[in-house]
C-alpha cells in the first residue's frame, strides 16, 4: 500500500518508520520539503497519516478526504499497531502529561509492564512491546481516530483552549470527547456536565477533595485533582491501593510544570512554561497564592480572553512582566496592575530578579503559547532554566 505521511516531527517520523517496516510505500509531506500543495502525491495512496500539528483543512488533507482516502491521526496508526497492549487514554485541557506520567509510575509500582506515550513526547506508533500503554491524547490527535479504543479513558477538565485551531469551544469539546468512543470505563470530573450519550456504560467520577491512598508529593490543588483522576483510573485498571500510594508519595512531577529550577539570593525560580492557556496559569497562581510572586506572562496568542486571568491575580503578585506577541493585549487586560512590558524572556527574568526580595518566587506561567519567540514550550522553559541559574 502507498501511504502518505504528512508532517515530519516526532510522530510523523515514527509513523513513516513503522509503515515502512510493514512493507508499505511511504511518501513524506512536510512544509520544510515544500511539497504540501502537491496533490499528485495522493495518486494511488490508500492512506494519509497526519501529525497533530496538521490542521484538518490543509489542502492535501481535504483533497484526501474528497478522494475517499482514509485520514488517520498518528495515534490511530499507533493503536492499530499495538500488539495486544491494554490502553489507558488521558485527555483534558490541562494536566495531561502530569497525569499520564503519574499513571505510568503507579502501574510500574504495581508491577505492570507499561509504556507512556502520545502527546507526552513518545509517539504511540513507536511503542513496540508493552502490556499496558498510558497514552496522552490531545484534541489534535483525537480529531482523526476511527478504531482507537481505551480500556480506561480519562477526561481531566474542559476549558477554552486551541480556539485558533478548532474555531469554537464546541468543536474543541467534541474533539476531546472522542476519547470515550469505544471506551470501556470513563473517568470524569465530578459535576462536569457531559452528554450521557458520549459516555460508556461504566463511569467513575473524581474530584480534588477525594480521599486518596496517600497525599501526592506534587504541589497544588490542580495536581491533587490530577492525582485523584490517576487513582480512579488505576483502580479501574485493577491496581492495588498500596502501589498507588507508593507512586503518589514519590512522583516528583514533570519538567515545565511548576518545576523549581533554581534559587539565588533567597529567590526561587519556578518554570511553568507548559501553562500555555489562561486556565493553566490560574492554577499556578492558586498554587502560589500564599507566597510573594513576580509573574512572567506572554507569548503567542491563541484567541483567549485574558479577563479571567486578570481576576485571578491577587495581592501576593508583586509585579507582572510581559513578553512576546501577547504583551499588548495582556497590558490592556491587566492595566490596574501596572504591568511591565519587558519584551523578551531574558529581560523579564532580569527585571523580576532585580525587584525580588528573599522569599519571592519568580514564576514563569505564560498563559500563552510559545511560538512567537521559541520553538515550543520546552524551548522556552529550558531558556528560563538557564536564566534562573545564571541571572
Amino acid at each position: 500500500m502507498k501511504a502518505v505521511v504528512y508532517g515530519q516531527a516526532r510522530s510523523g517520523r515514527s509513523a513513516a518508520e513503522r509503515l515502512r517496516e510493514s512493507g508499505d510505500e511511504v511518501v513524506v509531506v512536510d512544509r520544510a520539503l515544500g511539497n504540501e500543495d502537491d496533490l499528485s502525491l495522493l495518486d494511488g495512496a490508500g492512506l494519509l497519516v497526519k501529525s497533530p500539528g496538521v490542521p484538518g483543512e490543509a489542502p492535501l488533507v481535504a483533497a484526501a478526504r474528497a478522494r475517499g482516502i482514509p485520514v488517520w491521526s498518528e495515534v490511530e496508526l499507533g493503536y492499530r499497531l499495538l500488539d495486544g497492549a491494554r490502553l489507558i487514554g488521558v485527555t483534558g485541557t490541562n494536566g495531561k502529561t502530569t497525569t499520564a506520567e503519574l499513571l505510568g509510575a503507579i502501574l510500574r509500582a504495581g508491577g505492570r509492564d507499561v509504556a507512556v506515550a502520545g502527546n507526552v513526547g513518545t509517539p504511540l506508533s513507536s511503542v513496540r512491546v508493552a502490556d499496558w500503554v498510558v497514552c496522552e491524547l490531545s484534541s489534535f490527535q483525537l480529531e482523526d481516530v476511527h478504531e482507537l479504543a481505551c480500556e480506561v479513558a480519562v477526561l481531566l477538565n474542559l476549558e477554552p483552549d486551541h480556539l485558533d485551531r478548532h474555531g469554537t469551544l464546541d468543536a474543541y469539546r467534541a474533539a476531546k470527547l472522542r476519547i470515550f468512543e469505544r471506551a470501556g470505563t470513563a473517568v470524569v470530573p465530578r459535576g462536569l456536565s457531559l452528554e450521557n450519550s458520549c459516555l460508556p456504560a461504566t463511569v467513575v467520577e473524581f474530584a480534588a477533595d477525594d480521599e486518596l491512598p496517600a497525599e501526592p508529593f506534587i504541589r497544588g490543588a490542580h495536581n491533587r485533582a490530577n492525582a485523584a483522576a490517576a487513582t480512579a483510573a488505576a483502580r479501574a485498571a485493577g491496581v492495588a491501593d498500596a502501589a498507588i500510594a507508593e507512586a503518589l508519595r514519590s512522583f516528583p512531577g514533570v519538567p515545565h510544570r511548576l518545576e523549581l529550577v533554581g534559587e539565588r539570593d533567597g529567590v526561587r525560580y519556578v518554570n511553568d512554561s507548559k501553562a500555555t492557556n489562561v486556565a493553566a496559569a490560574r492554577r499556578a497562581l492558586a498554587a502560589y497564592a500564599d507566597e510573594p510572586v513576580r509573574l512572567i506572562l506572554g507569548g503567542s496568542l491563541k484567541g483567549e480572553d485574558f479577563a479571567p486571568l486578570a481576576e485571578a491575580i491577587g495581592p501576593n503578585v508583586r509585579s507582572v512582566h510581559l513578553i512576546g506577541e501577547a504583551a499588548a493585549p495582556l497590558a490592556a487586560a491587566l492595566e490596574r496592575l501596572e504591568p511591565f512590558t519587558d519584551g523578551d524572556l531574558a529581560s523579564a527574568v532580569a527585571h523580576a530578579a532585580a525587584l525580588a526580595s528573599p522569599g519571592d518566587v519568580v514564576l514563569l506561567s505564560p498563559a500563552n503559547a510559545s511560538f512567537d519567540q521559541f520553538e515550543n514550550f520546552e524551548h522556552r522553559g529550558d531558556a528560563f532554566r538557564v536564566l534562573a541559574r545564571i541571572g
